[in-house]
């Protein structure tokens, strides 16, 4: 409020309406007029310690832009740290990645390769049953033909002997037969 009035007062005293032309020492000069103007402007600014009140002023704004640059600054640095600290988490995790991709690629691997000699294996067991099939099968005809064979040759003696024997020979091979198997029972 007080610099408004001096900046009534002084604009009021320095109208060019009190300044004329003369000596240069008398209110009438325009020269002096302002010259005094200006002098009890400066005068009053240092009554009312204008200067070091915008010293305090501009101090106080300079302090203000230190404390906010400091702060950016600190803000900056926190924020440089969190973008390195995620860099380096985003590493770990990528590195992490592909440990578990190629971990998964080596578990493939190796159950491709399992799978390859668990079928290897299946199939050797079903060959050694086909073959064990087939053997059995043959074996099955083998006898199948030696029983018929058998047959057939008993039957075939039985007529031959049949037409041959007589009650003499018959006697006889009873009593080879008997002392045969009396021999091999004990």
């Amino acid at each position: 409020m007080r610099i408004k009035a001096l900046a009534l007062l002084l604009t009021v005293s320095a109208q060019p309406a009190l300044a004329a032309s003369g000596p240069f020492f008398s209110l009438g000069n325009t020269d002096f007029v302002v010259l005094l103007g200006f002098l009890l402007f400066i005068g009053v600014l240092l009554y009312f310690k204008i200067p070091a009140l915008l010293g305090g002023l501009l101090d106080k704004r300079a302090e203000g832009i230190r404390d906010e640059l400091d702060e950016a600054k600190a803000l900056r640095e926190e924020a440089q740290t969190l973008l390195a600290s995620y860099e380096r988490k985003q590493k770990e995790v990528q590195e992490q990645a592909d440990r578990i991709v190629e971990a998964a690629r080596k578990d493939a691997v190796l159950a491709a390769d399992q799978a390859k000699e668990d079928l290897k294996a299946s199939i050797a067991r079903r060959l050694a049953a086909a073959q064990d099939q087939l053997a059995s099968a043959e074996a099955g005809a083998v006898k199948e033909v030696r029983d018929t064979a058998v047959t057939v040759a008993i039957a075939a003696a039985n007529d031959v002997i049949a037409k041959q024997m007589t009650a003499k020979n018959g006697a006889a091979l009873i009593d080879d037969a008997i002392s045969e198997v009396s021999s091999k029972l004990h």
